[in-house]
């Protein structure tokens, strides 16, 4: 690729005296993965802005605690006096990701259970609660959500935002031996009904850039110890990779970042913010209704006047139905004031970044998937997000160091 097209023609660098570099700033002289391939004219690096990492551009730091089950997300039915619950809660880092295809389970089981019955309750207003009512008014149903809270107060409004459908959904060693398949069904049906999502005012759902960005080779990531204590997360990834690009090396002086390995991938954003706002617009418009109410046990449910319920609780069923089967999994999120212009990723040591329309999402990861394991405290650290920040603030130095054309 011509040097000079590149910098003019991709703007690789675009507006970068408006952010506080002087100049245009030369293609990192860095070694390209062996047997990488030059990208071609089509596939350039689009817009690199800088983002603004600057600590007191945090504006808010929140803090989720993820409900893991070893064996998987909870879907089954059970009986309460003369109601029918559909359980639907349990789904670790991937509860928005696989929010509609969960739906879709669990609405055939109401159905199934109903005996033409068309009243049907919703206890819980995040994810989980918000797709499994609308899928149920789409099926016939006259759906009511009872909940404690809301969005934005609702646990998944403070989720990362990303299309993870296999974060933290089960153990290897606990899942059944059809979860995977199951799960499979679940990825795809919720990934085929994002994409109804794409172009919405907005935004609430749109295709971004990522970029995995390190000075070690892909290679030597694995070589660290594994602690003896780690737990064997269940990855099925590659059973859906056809549904997303796959990841690319990027080569040397066909990107702006001053790391000497760069991976790219394109994978779906929530902008969780409109996009809950919509899924609300969207069962409010079909007639639903929304009741604040707090239940302290299972009978508490036997007030309701619909005979079918299904339950999205999340990491409140743990308390609700002492399921001590739901393990907490603490992730925290810095929140970054937002940037035109900024709509991609990127994970740097130990930190993963999404910008997104509501916020630029800054979260360390330092501990990989065992991170905030069993970990039930929901304060922020504001320590913690001042050092994740900081990270992006050290790669964004290095980007500005390095020296420009001659």
């Amino acid at each position: 690729m011509n040097r000079r097209f590149f910098l003019q023609g991709s703007a690789a660098f675009a507006g970068c005296s408006a952010v506080g570099l002087t100049g245009c700033v030369k293609r990192p002289a860095a070694a390209s993965l062996p047997g990488a391939p030059s990208l071609p004219f089509y596939d350039a690096v689009g817009p690199i802005i800088p983002i603004r990492a600057d600590v007191d551009r945090i504006f808010r730091i929140t803090v989720c605690l993820r409900p893991f089950r070893a064996a998987g997300p909870r879907l089954d039915v059970e009986r309460l006096g003369d109601k029918l619950v559909v359980h639907n809660y349990g789904h670790g880092g991937s509860g928005w990701s696989l929010s509609w295809g969960s739906a879709d389970v669990v609405v055939r089981k109401a159905l199934d259970g109903a005996n033409g019955k068309k009243e049907l309750a919703v206890i819980g207003c995040g994810a989980l609660g918000l797709t499994a009512a609308i899928t149920a008014q789409r099926a016939g149903f006259k759906v009511t959500i009872y909940a404690r809270e809301r969005p934005p107060y609702v646990r998944s409004a403070r989720a990362t935002g990303s299309w993870t459908p296999d974060s933290r959904i089960a153990l290897t060693s606990a899942a059944s031996p059809n979860f995977a398949a199951e799960w499979e069904s679940m990825a795809r049906t919720s990934f085929a009904m994002y994409q109804s999502y794409l172009g919405m005012p907005g935004t609430p759902i749109e295709w971004t850039d990522r970029y995995d960005l390190s000075d070690r080779a892909p290679g030597e990531h694995s070589s660290a110890v594994r602690p003896p204590d780690a737990h064997d997360f269940a990855h099925y990834y590659d059973r859906i990779a056809d549904l997303t690009p796959e990841s690319q090396d990027i080569p040397a002086g066909a990107h702006p970042f001053p790391t000497r390995y760069v991976q790219r991938e394109t994978s779906l954003t929530f902008n969780v913010a409109g996009y809950s706002r919509q899924l609300m617009n969207d069962f409010t418009i079909a007639g639903g209704a929304i009741e604040t109410r707090e239940f302290q046990t299972p009978q508490d449910l036997a007030s309701l006047a619909q005979p079918v319920i299904i339950n999205c609780t999340g990491y409140g069923a743990r308390q609700l139905w002492s399921d001590e089967s739901i393990v907490p999994v603490r992730g925290q999120i810095a929140w970054l004031i937002p940037q035109e212009g900024v709509h991609y990723g990127l994970s740097y040591k130990g930190v993963n970044v999404l910008a997104r329309r509501d916020g630029i999402v800054v979260q360390p990861v330092h501990g990989g998937e065992d991170e905030g394991w069993n970990d039930t405290n929901e304060q922020p650290d504001k320590a913690a997000a001042v050092a994740g920040v900081e990270v992006i603030q050290e790669l964004y130095s290095r980007m500005q160091k390095m020296p420009h054309p001659l």
